[in-house]
């Protein structure tokens, strides 16, 4: 729980707060852009909810913290928050929201599919959650895009006897027991509406999955610049493989149709296939200046 002694300076005056245990994953600033903004090394309260629309998204932020780094001096009632998740972000496809601190404070996502849900990343395994999911059918198939993003992986597993897929580059001792190996750079075809592609340079094993010609999940390789903006973006701070590596990853999504890039770090991009690949070739040339 967020202590009020430990609220930082930065934030307004007022009911809410982000305290000192604020580890800056962003994760408040994408749920509810209203209230939070980025600090020099955290996130604050700049301005107060105005509206019962606000509050709520400023509520279901404190319920995906994954730190409960956000308080309420008035202890806020959060049950329509923890209600909210999964939120629905595209038809079919929710925000999992109740973020890990295991992962940093990763975005998970939820596939509905007739043909068996997918959880992409993994989200806290949280009892609210885990009711939602089991009560919108489940999980069939999770997706673990890099070793980073893995969380609560084994709980989630096992409470829905989903099969977990991982590269093999990006196997650790405490995923040695994943069922579905994926090994080399070949695109797989888990469905015919889901194509894992591999996108080695963020982390070896780091994959993508694609959706419906219409949706990449791309884990900590791809995101939007910002909240809104039309342009794409990747991190050199973070690339904790190989960024020449990872550069050659972004050539290849040029051969793939998609409008939306939904990643585990970093705001997602809604530009549209129509733009996708004018957007990503401005991003690889500035990463081959960069690099």
């Amino acid at each position: 729980m967020a202590r009020l002694e430990a609220r930082l300076p930065d934030n307004v005056p007022g009911d809410l707060y982000v305290d000192r245990t604020c580890i800056d994953c962003g994760t408040c600033r994408h749920v509810a852009p209203a209230v939070f903004a980025e600090g020099s090394d955290h996130s604050y309260v700049y301005a107060q909810p105005g509206d019962d629309g606000t509050l709520l998204r400023a509520r279901m932020a404190m319920v995906a913290c994954p730190t409960s780094s956000i308080g309420s001096v008035s202890r806020a009632d959060l049950r329509a928050a923890v209600a909210a998740f999964p939120e629905e972000v595209l038809p079919g496809v929710d925000y999992c929201g109740f973020a890990s601190p295991d992962s940093y404070g990763a975005s998970a996502w939820l596939v509905r599919r007739p043909e068996g849900n997918v959880l992409v990343d993994s989200p806290r395994a949280a009892g609210p959650l885990l009711r939602r999911v089991e009560a919108l059918g489940g999980v069939r198939f999770m997706f673990l895009t890099h070793r980073d993003d893995v969380a609560d992986h084994t709980i989630w597993a096992r409470h829905f006897g989903a099969e977990r897929i991982l590269h093999v580059a990006d196997r650790t001792a405490a995923t040695a027991d994943v069922e579905r190996i994926i090994a080399g750079d070949a695109p797989v075809a888990l469905a015919p509406d889901l194509t894992i592609v591999p996108l080695p340079g963020h982390t070896r094993g780091s994959m993508g999955l694609l959706y419906r010609d219409d949706i990449l999940f791309s884990g900590d390789h791809l995101w939007a610049a910002a909240p809104g903006s039309p342009a794409l973006a990747a991190g050199r701070h973070v690339c904790w493989y190989d960024w020449p590596t990872q550069i050659r990853s972004m050539e290849r999504l040029l051969g793939y149709r998609f409008g939306h890039v939904l990643p585990g770090h970093g705001a997602p991009w809604h530009g549209g296939a129509e733009t996708k690949d004018v957007v990503l070739a401005a991003l690889i040339a500035r990463m081959r200046s960069a690099a």
